[in-house]
C-alpha cells in the first residue's frame, strides 16, 4: 500500500469558518500576536492570552469538518495515509482521519506550565488559578512563536516515506513545518493544493490552484482511481 502525506495549513480550516492568523500587520483578531503567542505575552498577561484561547475554542466547536477534511479521511480505504497539520483544530480527526500529527500543538487540549509532557484534554474554557494535580497553573497546548517544535523530528520522518505529498492550503512560509517538503523522496509526487499557490508546476509538483473544498475531492477521487 502506497504512503501518502498530506501537510495542511490555515486554508483548510478557513474553509470550515474557523477564523484564521492572516496578513501581514502582526494582528490576530486585533491583538498583537507577539502578546498572545509567545511564552513572554503569556507571563505579562496570562488572563489576557487564555481568554484569547478560550475564545478560539469555543469558536472550534461551533464548525464543522468540510468536503476537503472528509475527502481525506475516504483515502485511508486505499493508501497508508499520515496528516501533518499546522492546524490545532481538531477537524481531520472529526472528519474521521486516523493518523493526525499536530505540528503547532492542539486547541482541545491543556497543558502544566511546569512540563510539556503533561497533557490533559479540555474542552472548556482554561481560567487563571486553574491548575494540573501538580498544583501548576494550566496553559493551551499550543506551540507559541519562539518554542521548539516537538513533533518535528517525527514529521520528517513520516514525510521521508512519502509516495505522495499533499499540500493544502498553506502559504509554504511557515517554518519549520515549510521545511517539510525537503525531506521527500526524489520520486515522490507532490500535490500542492491552494486558491493562491505558493509553488509552480514542475517535474514532481501539480499545482491546483483552487479552494481546499473544490480541490481535495477531485485529487482525492482521481488518486483513488489511479
Amino acid at each position: 500500500m502506497k504512503n501518502i502525506v498530506v501537510l495542511t495549513g490555515a486554508g483548510i480550516s478557513a474553509e470550515s469558518g474557523l477564523k484564521t492568523f492572516r496578513g501581514s500587520n502582526g494582528l490576530w483578531e486585533g491583538h498583537d500576536v507577539m502578546e498572545v503567542a509567545t511564552p513572554e505575552g503569556f507571563k505579562r498577561n496570562p488572563e489576557l492570552v487564555l481568554e484569547f484561547y478560550n475564545q478560539r475554542r469555543r469558536q472550534l466547536l461551533t464548525v464543522e469538518p468540510n468536503s476537503a477534511h472528509i475527502a481525506l479521511a475516504d483515502l485511508e480505504s486505499h493508501f497508508n495515509v499520515n496528516i501533518v497539520t499546522q492546524n490545532v483544530d481538531d477537524l481531520h480527526e472529526r472528519a474521521g482521519s486516523s493518523n493526525v500529527l499536530h505540528l503547532h500543538g492542539e486547541l482541545l487540549k491543556a497543558r502544566s506550565v511546569n512540563s510539556e509532557n503533561e497533557i490533559l484534554d479540555c474542552k472548556n474554557d482554561i481560567l487563571l488559578g486553574d491548575t494540573c494535580v501538580n498544583g501548576y497553573q494550566l496553559r493551551p497546548h499550543i506551540v507559541w512563536f519562539g518554542e521548539a517544535v516537538p513533533l518535528l523530528d517525527k514529521a520528517i520522518e513520516i514525510t521521508k516515506n512519502a509516495d505522495y505529498l499533499i499540500i493544502i492550503g498553506t502559504s509554504m512560509q511557515v517554518y519549520p513545518a515549510a521545511s517539510l517538503i525537503d525531506f521527500v523522496k526524489p520520486s515522490t509526487l507532490i500535490f500542492f493544493i491552494d486558491p493562491k499557490p505558493a509553488l509552480a508546476n514542475k517535474n514532481n509538483v501539480t499545482v491546483i490552484a483552487d479552494t481546499a473544498v473544490n480541490g481535495v475531492p477531485t485529487l482525492v477521487a482521481s488518486l483513488i482511481d489511479k
